[in-house]
């Protein structure tokens, strides 16, 4: 493809050079850049694409996209934004197959990815051929693809998005984070539905405040093409996103919503519900546990509804989903039970331990909290699990390049003012081990905060770690003694 018909569409500010030239693929990582390649240089932070034009220039590039003019030989095309320039570049080389697909975006603090995977059930019943893109990775016919980011880079999201359209996916259920959406990452999409589960703190180690945070959230809603807007009426910042979106859809429990959920009851491992769907009424039986997943499944009935499911085919669907990997899922239950959960901040947390809690079982939660993330968070949801669970074994998560005691320290200044029944294993299998060994009949084991991940992350090395096969070991280990 020609470098001019790559830039079509982009704020140029000044062209040096012939843009007639052939491009073969479009890098931002100076290390892959091959003969004919387009590079885009990108800041990002801890480097600046600039910085290496040399090095994509000695592995062969044929051109450049640059925010300022640069001293060299190649064609370089100067642009406001590189970020923009690479989502506007990426759907031109791809051939714009989000133009082709129907587009449901989920943002949120909680609940994107079960709410994707809801949305991509129901619509495989229904005979909907759908993809999703989120935070396990991306899934679609009897293709998977490795997550990287919750929302991935434009040039991956693309390849991703022509993928599909090609395999036949018609629908495509996407996580859109907050980081994405800041970094117009997804500049230039269309989206058919934009859902809003629900805002709680997290990521305050880059946006500094909540409000920078919201109004990343917002941009889906108020700076993106989207047909139909879907919102958490029970959420206390609903006002602010009904007010971006002008015209909304809404669900919710205890607000007056569009589509409704009453009588909710905790049935085990499921939850019953009567659900009034657009004034049809229905009693659904969800194969997941929580209130919280009962907001999920609203939001997710509601966005495949308005994208023409038929109402039956929507609650049917609803009633057939199974537990997604690492969301509250239960991995063993015989005398006692032991679940894991992707609740890595307060709110998840909470919700968490307060769907798992009862009068007649002792609670216990396993957790940690992120190095080089959100710090303010971890003397809250030590509070938290303080709070409602009745012992606390607090450890490493994902300690990336902090001290992991450190981050534990912080942990217990919070836990250590409302509840003094825990106990400090920083190495993570070993404080799974300990609760396990130490179950009482009866006891409910949560392990939190890292759901499906398969590693853990310590000074920059992603070492193998699942807590679902840690525990698995863990238990036949005890079988077998």
């Amino acid at each position: 493809m020609k470098l001019s018909d790559l830039i079509v569409g982009l704020n140029v500010k000044e062209i040096n050079g012939n843009v007639d030239v052939e491009i073969n693929e479009v890098k931002t990582d100076s290390n892959f850049v091959s003969d004919g390649d387009l590079f885009i240089c990108i800041n990002g932070g801890n480097f600046d694409g600039h910085d290496f034009v040399q090095q994509a220039m000695y592995y062969g590039a044929s051109a450049i996209i640059t925010e300022r003019r640069l001293q060299i030989s190649l064609p370089q095309v100067v642009v406001e934004d590189c970020r923009i320039a690479m989502s506007v570049i990426a759907s031109n080389f791809y051939g714009h197959p989000d133009k082709k697909l129907k587009l449901i975006g989920v943002t949120g603090t909680n609940g994107k990815t079960t709410t994707t995977h809801i949305i991509k059930k129901i619509l495989d019943l229904s005979g909907i051929k759908s993809g999703i893109i989120g935070t396990l990775g991306a899934f679609y016919g009897d293709k998977f693809i490795e997550p990287t980011l919750t929302t991935p880079d434009p040039l991956t999201l693309y390849k991703i998005l022509k993928d599909m359209l090609e395999t036949g996916v018609e629908i495509v259920a996407m996580e859109v984070s907050a980081h994405s959406l800041a970094l117009d990452k997804l500049y230039g999409l269309q989206f058919e539905v934009a859902v809003f589960t629900n805002f709680t703190q997290d990521h305050l180690d880059y946006f500094k405040t909540m409000d920078e945070y919201k109004k990343a959230k917002l941009k889906l809603f108020s700076e993106f093409k989207c047909k139909y807007k879907v919102l958490n009426a029970d959420d206390e910042s609903y006002k602010d996103f009904a007010l971006a979106s002008r015209e909304s859809i809404s669900y919710g429990i205890f607000s007056p919503s569009d589509v409704f959920a009453m009588d909710i009851v905790d049935a085990g491992d499921r939850s019953k519900f009567i659900l009034n769907l657009f004034d049809c009424v229905y009693d659904v039986e969800l194969k997941l546990k929580g209130e919280f997943n009962v907001y999920n499944a609203l939001a997710a009935v509601t966005a495949v509804s308005v994208v023409g499911i038929r109402v039956d085919d929507a609650v049917y669907g609803l009633e057939n989903i199974s537990v997604v990997s690492g969301r509250m899922e239960r991995i063993y239950s015989n005398g006692f039970s032991v679940y894991v959960d992707y609740a890595h901040t307060p709110d998840g947390l909470k919700k968490a331990l307060t769907t798992l809690k009862t009068p007649e079982n002792r609670l216990v939660c396993v957790f940690g909290c992120g190095g080089n993330r959100d710090k303010t968070k971890r003397k809250t949801m030590g509070e938290i699990s303080g709070q409602f669970a009745d012992f606390t074994i607090i450890t490493s998560d994902n300690p990336r390049f902090e001290e992991p005691m450190d981050i534990i320290y912080e942990i217990e200044d919070g836990i250590a003012k409302v509840n003094k029944n825990y106990v400090a294993i920083q190495d993570r299998l070993q404080a799974i081990e300990y609760a396990i060994n130490h179950a009482r009949n009866g006891d409910v084991i949560l392990v939190a905060g890292k759901g499906s991940e398969n590693y853990q992350d310590i000074l920059g090395i992603k070492h193998v770690f699942k807590d679902k096969d840690i525990i698995e070991e863990i238990i036949r280990g005890r079988r077998s003694d």
